[in-house]
């Protein structure tokens, strides 16, 4: 966990600017489950999902169980079944409620989630308003960022819960969005990399979760990236060429999930040739061929590299591009222009200088590069350090955000992981080649 960026600052500032992102912080997880029902953040789909119920106070268990309950006058919840309820994967902690049951609890209700979290930020701003540890201060902004990838969970998790229902319901009304003609400019640009030692990893002047650091060195070979991400188009063009039946594509796991799952379609995808349709937090829609395909796992991102002769990029090509690209308005989330949903990029002109588009935000990429600690990684002492390090074992990378990601969490170094089945997730991918 890095603390540099928050123990450097005075005192005086580091409590106005904590306290101000913990209040705005969390009245972003409010806002998010404000246009659901009691009944829709009740609901678990599949083992995966979260009912929104439950992320609302296991982010508010968190605070209480990290920072409050080490103060010398430290919060005892008059509920200590919460601690069980909502504790998601702290073994160190004690027992927990198991994570695919999460749906079956109808008590606490909504409400009193919303009365446990107001009694905690209560809490949580008395501490902020005073004075404080560089400890507080860490665990705090570990929290801060904690809740944001939860924030981005709530609504993957809701886009599935509602997708269950055969009356498709829209999470949101669905904003006006100028559509790009697919084909238009044709396929994607390659964007060429010198490659050579680089260095990749957090840097110490900001927030890192452990597993971005140490920031280290690495050696790479010349390679290209594509201009753009794949898109929903150039999908079709895979599944029509049989991409879900050919398994001479597919890793072995890969083609055991295609047939055991039925896999014929990106998740949320239904109907047929020439009439596909998408399900989508505004609910069912046409597939936009323009835009960057979403919800397919690594091993479908994998295939259809293959299929494109091509392959996926690694994790740290990926950073190195990344790092050099320049700077471009980025689709994440934003309350102020709320739509979560992945948007076509304007096809670049042959004469338009070369450079990589849509590098933040739209869809997670997947890269090739298996979850790993890097060379010195050294996890948190104590429970906090089950945070990241315990899962890094049959995982896959991804890089980027994605259009539910908030807007001032992500960054290069950002390090996402997932199993490779995993499709309810808002991934989808770009390509890489050896520079030839």
């Amino acid at each position: 966990m890095t603390t540099a960026s928050v123990l450097s600052e005075p005192r005086s500032e580091i409590s106005e600017g904590l306290s101000d992102r913990f209040t705005s912080s969390r009245q972003l997880t409010e806002e998010l489950a404000a246009p659901l029902s009691p009944e829709d953040q009740c609901i678990q789909s599949m083992p995966d999902v979260s009912p929104t119920k439950w992320h609302r106070a296991h982010v508010t268990w968190f605070f209480e169980t990290f920072v409050l309950s080490k103060q010398p006058h430290g919060f005892q919840n008059p509920d200590p079944l919460m601690g069980y309820l909502f504790n998601s994967y702290y073994e160190s902690l004690g027992t927990r409620h198991p994570r695919a049951a999460r749906g079956m609890l109808s008590r606490p209700s909504v409400k009193e989630v919303g009365d446990y979290r107001r009694r905690v930020d209560s809490l949580m701003g008395d501490l902020l308003a005073g004075e404080f540890s560089p400890e507080v201060a860490a665990l705090t902004e570990l929290g801060i960022q904690h809740e944001q990838q939860h924030q981005e969970l709530m609504l993957m998790d809701i886009k599935h819960v509602l997708s269950q229902n055969p009356a498709f319901p829209a999470y949101l009304s669905a904003p006006a969005v100028t559509e790009v003609t697919a084909g238009e400019g044709g396929g994607p640009r390659w964007v060429s990399f010198s490659g050579g030692k680089v260095e990749v990893g957090a840097a110490s002047d900001g927030f890192a979760f452990d597993n971005e650091t140490p920031a280290h060195e690495v050696l790479l070979k010349p390679y290209e990236l594509s201009d753009r991400l794949v898109t929903c188009g150039e999908w079709l063009e895979f599944m029509d060429d049989g991409g879900y039946q050919n398994p001479l594509l597919w890793l072995s796991d890969g083609w055991s999930a295609v047939q055991n799952s039925n896999w014929r379609t990106p998740l949320y995808w239904t109907g047929e040739a020439g009439n596909w349709k998408v399900f989508t937090l505004f609910g069912l829609r046409k597939v936009a061929l323009a835009e960057p395909v979403c919800h397919v796992s690594y091993y479908e991102a994998d295939a259809f590299a293959r299929w494109a002769g091509v392959r996926l990029p690694t994790e740290f090509e990926w950073s190195a591009a990344a790092i050099s690209s320049a700077a471009e308005a980025a689709n994440l989330l934003d309350l102020s222009v709320l739509q979560p949903r992945p948007i076509s990029v304007l096809p670049a002109s042959d004469s338009a200088p070369l450079q990589l588009h849509q590098v933040l935000g739209d869809v997670w990429e997947w890269t090739s590069s298996a979850y790993a600690a890097y060379p010195g990684f050294e996890p948190a002492p104590g429970a906090v350090g089950e945070y990241n390090g315990k899962f890094m074992v049959n995982q896959m990378v991804l890089k980027g955000g994605c259009c539910v990601t908030p807007a001032d969490h992500v960054r290069i170094s950002y390090r996402n992981f997932f199993p490779p089945s995993a499709r309810w997730v808002f991934s989808g991918l770009r390509l890489a080649r050896d520079l030839r």
